[in-house]
C-alpha cells in the first residue's frame, strides 16, 4: 500500500485535475455557446444568413480543431505566459485547454441546435420574436438536454487533454504520472493514476446521465 505522503500526492493531483478539467469545460462552453449560435444563425437556412460569416467562423473552427492538443499547447505558450503569466502550472494549462477545447465544444452545441424543431423556431418567427429571444427563449431551451450530455463528453475529453499536458509542464494526474510512473518507472503510481482518472470520467458521465434525464422531464 502507498504510504501517507504518496496517497496525499495523489489526492493532490486529483484535486489539481478536478480544477483544470472544471474551469476550462467551463470557459469552453462560454466560448463554444457563442460560436456555435453564430453558426447556426449565421448559415445558409439560419434565422439570420450570413455567409461570410459563417464562412470564416466554420474555417476557424475547423482548423483550430486539426492541431493535436500538445503541439498546440507548445505553439500557444507565449499567449498562455501574456495572459496569466507563467507557462506551468494549473492555470498555465487552463489556456490551452480552452483554446483546444473551445471549438470542439462548439461543435457540439452547434449539433444540438440544429436538432431543434424548425416549426418551433417558425412559430417564435411568426409571432414577432426577436434573434435574442429565438436563441434564449427557443434555442437554447429547446436544445438544453442534449447540452447537458454534450457537457459530459466535453469534460471527460478536456480530461484527457488535461491529463497529456502533464508533458509539458501541466499539473494534476498526468504530471504524476509522467514524473514518477514513466520517468522513475514506478508502476504502481502510473496504475493508481489511471484508476483514479477512470473514477472521474465515470462520475462525470453519470451526472451527465442524471443532468439528462432531470432535464428531459421538466421539459416533459
Amino acid at each position: 500500500m502507498f504510504d501517507q505522503a504518496t496517497v496525499e500526492m495523489l489526492m493532490e493531483g486529483v484535486v489539481d485535475t478536478l480544477y483544470m478539467t472544471i474551469v476550462s469545460t467551463f470557459f469552453s462552453y462560454v466560448f463554444g455557446i457563442v460560436m456555435a449560435v453564430i453558426l447556426v444563425i449565421c448559415r445558409k437556412d439560419g434565422i439570420r444568413p450570413n455567409p461570410v460569416v459563417y464562412s470564416v467562423l466554420d474555417v476557424v473552427v475547423n482548423l483550430t480543431r486539426s492541431f493535436p492538443f500538445l503541439i498546440l499547447m507548445i505553439a500557444v505558450i507565449p499567449f498562455t505566459r501574456y495572459i496569466v503569466g507563467t507557462t506551468i502550472g494549473n492555470n498555465a494549462t487552463v489556456v490551452p485547454l480552452v483554446i483546444a477545447a473551445a471549438p470542439f465544444v462548439a461543435r457540439l452545441i452547434e449539433s444540438s441546435l440544429l436538432e431543434v424543431d424548425n416549426g418551433v423556431v417558425e412559430a417564435a418567427q411568426s409571432m414577432g420574436a426577436s434573434t435574442w429571444q429565438i436563441i434564449t427563449k427557443v434555442l437554447l431551451p429547446e436544445a438544453l438536454p442534449s447540452l447537458i450530455n454534450g457537457s459530459a463528453v466535453a469534460a471527460i475529453t478536456i480530461l484527457g487533454y488535461s491529463a497529456m499536458s502533464g508533458a509539458v509542464g501541466g499539473g494534476g494526474l498526468g504530471k504524476l504520472a509522467i514524473m514518477y510512473g514513466y520517468n522513475r518507472y514506478q508502476t504502481d503510481i502510473m496504475i493508481a493514476t489511471v484508476i483514479l482518472l477512470i473514477i472521474i470520467v465515470q462520475i462525470f458521465q453519470s451526472f451527465g446521465n442524471w443532468a439528462t434525464r432531470r432535464s428531459d422531464k421538466r421539459g416533459s
